[in-house]
């Protein structure tokens, strides 16, 4: 990418809000697109500026409905063939990205078939922040970087005044321990751990728990809440061992199905999370807080875009 082209970000309709943010971050405004959902489904997209020449910019998180990967995929192939001179695709929640293995017979590779299209549609760089599975990475022959949104959750939690001799990160889960027990050892924090048993896709069970709680206040640290069975279960055996208190913190927002209802009646104090997918406001609940990871992914583009270090921003 070389300096003297433009800079141009354009966003897709699952995130406008984030999108406005990361532009206003880079004191730029956002390009004019016009995206539409045909009565039959189908989408159509149009860009309403010239983009030749141009580094182009899209955000687009992949959450579901799955229309929106597709409306990303047409979104770069727009650019690529209006002879954007580099595409690069800002994905802040990657969806699929817990398909990232081939577990049982007959299955797919999911988050490497969302990397494909990608990458035949002519994207030239992915960047992507807490991926659910880094390995995702190997799957894609074009740059992507997995940013980390460490810096702000590290405020939040700083925010919430907690003594550290006094607070205990709890893993919710073994995938889990390693990101825990470098916010432990960041924030000068005890450390603790449970064991939980899956029995079916979303449903799994508290088996153990590694750790002394009694009295604590808790932190629960995980990448994602989606259904939240894993984040109130965890919660309960936290409350259960005599905890003071618990907090949640997570990157993703999924809160998918009973999500709302579970974290609503848990004995959660209160559940952090960040913009990158945008949640509707009959999910904002009162005990939650949301954090914006727009400068993160600001700083990123200004990177790229001016041909500097991104690994700078990987630093923990």
């Amino acid at each position: 990418m070389t300096m003297n082209n433009k800079l141009k970000i354009f966003s897709g309709r699952s995130n406008p809000a984030l999108a406005l943010g990361i532009a206003k971050s880079l004191d730029q405004d956002l390009g004019s697109i016009s995206i539409r959902t045909f009565s039959d489904g189908e989408l159509w997209v149009k860009y309403e500026e010239n983009v030749r020449g141009c580094d182009v910019f899209i955000i687009q998180s992949t959450n579901g409905p799955s229309e929106n990967i597709i409306e990303l995929a047409l979104m770069v192939d727009a650019a690529v063939r209006a002879s954007a001179d580099t595409v690069t695709v800002l994905i802040p929640y990657f969806g699929y990205g817990r398909q990232d293995r081939k577990d049982q017979p007959r299955v797919p590779i999911s988050s490497r078939v969302m990397i494909d299209i990608l990458t035949a549609m002519g994207a030239d760089r992915i960047i992507t922040l807490d991926l659910h599975s880094t390995q995702i990475q190997g799957f894609a022959k074009i740059p992507f970087d997995n940013l980390y949104s460490r810096s702000v959750l590290f405020e939040a939690i700083q925010d919430e005044n907690f003594s550290s001799d006094n607070t205990v990160v709890l893993a919710p889960d073994v995938g889990s321990v390693k990101m825990s027990q470098g916010y432990a050892k960041n924030l000068g924090m005890h450390f603790a751990l449970i064991d939980k048993r899956r029995f079916a896709p979303n449903q799994a069970e508290v088996n153990h728990l590694i750790g002394d709680l009694d009295g604590m206040d808790v932190l629960i640290i995980d990448d994602m809440i989606d259904t939240a069975g894993t984040t109130v279960n965890a919660a309960q055996a936290a409350m259960d061992e005599g905890a003071r208190s618990v907090t949640v913190v997570a990157t993703h927002g999924v809160l998918s199905g009973p999500a709302i209802e579970r974290l609503n009646e848990s004995t959660i104090k209160k559940i952090i999370v960040t913009d990158t997918i945008a949640i509707p406001e009959d999910k904002q609940i009162d005990k939650m807080k949301i954090v914006t990871v727009a400068n993160i992914f600001g700083e990123a583009v200004n990177r790229v875009h001016n041909g500097e270090s991104v690994s700078a921003l990987f630093e923990f």
